[in-house]
């Protein structure tokens, strides 16, 4: 017992020797007084934080199960506070986790609370998703079996793709787009042994999702465990060796360079020849087409062989 608590024990005693009124009377009223001053703050920190809790999308989060439906203000920030496992939102900025989303300031539609959510929320659905202790032998020996998987439908693919890299050690989490977050998707480690694939219904086209896939899963395969990663198209110096090392391997896996090279020296890059490339490498020729347009040798609205999928989210 401190010096202030055991001063206030006594002269509880003297008062109820003095005035006959039992001690444990005033010493509850000291602990009730102490109590109200410090529910007062703590009501006064809240009203502090609605003006940020208005910057996160709560209506899309709370249309998916992370926080209860509310437009009172101060229920947003207690409820912003428990999905973050925070005590003020204002300690947002100093989680590790979170970094990487308040760095990115290139781009005034970017919202770094909204990529905050998503992050968060992907975090939340990767830790009920039961997978196997984290085997990078394992997770390359899928690749093969993945790159497959570009030549389905989303409701045949999505079961396979979540079991393989499950039992690699790796919590695959699709999620909806949130509004202004403008990524593709993110990879982190949630233990140690487990790490974080995410991706983001933005978009629809196939080759795009299936390259960031394979950039997410270069940065679980090529990089340190501390870091997230998180793809939302805006440059930043301090990353980009990990992304130029995560894009070239998405481009080495999904074609291996050789094969490219000869496809585009022999230079035939008609319907024809896509998809005949397309069947020896055993992916889909959406894919040869988009690397076609990302590295100019066609129009970028040439969408031959390029399919757009429907989410059911």
């Amino acid at each position: 017992m401190n010096d202030q608590a055991t001063i206030g024990v006594v002269v509880a005693l003297q008062l109820e020797q003095v005035l006959g009124v039992l001690a444990h009377i005033w010493t509850g009223l000291a602990a009730e007084y102490q109590l109200t001053k410090a529910r007062g703050q703590a009501a006064e920190q809240i009203e502090q934080e609605t003006d940020l809790a208005v910057q996160f999308p709560y209506p899309e989060i709370a249309k998916l199960g992370w926080v209860k439906p509310t437009r009172k203000r101060t229920e947003k920030v207690l409820e912003l506070r428990r999905f973050f496992g925070v005590a003020s939102l204002h300690n947002l900025q100093g989680v590790h986790a979170y970094a990487p989303a308040f760095r990115q300031s290139g781009r005034s539609e970017v919202s770094h609370e909204a990529l905050v959510a998503w992050l968060r929320g992907g975090a939340l659905e990767a830790d009920k998703i039961e997978t196997k202790q984290f085997d990078g032998v394992k997770a390359r020996a899928a690749l093969q079996s993945l790159r497959h998987m570009t030549r389905e439908e989303p409701e045949i693919f999505l079961p396979q793709l979540e079991q393989q890299l499950a039992d690699a050690g790796i919590a695959f989490v699709l999620l909806p787009h949130l509004p202004k977050t403008c990524t593709h998707g993110a990879t982190f480690w949630l233990t140690p042994g487990k790490a974080v694939l995410m991706m983001t219904i933005r978009g629809s086209w196939a080759d795009i999702f299936w390259f960031s896939l394979f950039h997410e899963l270069g940065h679980i395969l090529l990089h340190g465990k501390r870091h997230t990663f998180l793809e939302n198209g805006i440059d930043d110096p301090d990353w980009k060796k990990q992304e130029e090392e995560a894009d070239e391997f998405a481009q080495k896996t999904l074609i291996p360079p050789a094969f490219w090279r000869s496809f585009v020296k022999a230079g035939h890059f008609g319907a024809t020849s896509i998809e005949s490339f397309a069947d020896e490498m055993d992916i889909a020729p959406g894919i040869i087409v988009g690397r076609l347009q990302h590295d100019g040798l066609i129009p970028h609205n040439h969408h031959m062989h390029r399919v757009r999928y429907k989410w059911v989210s």
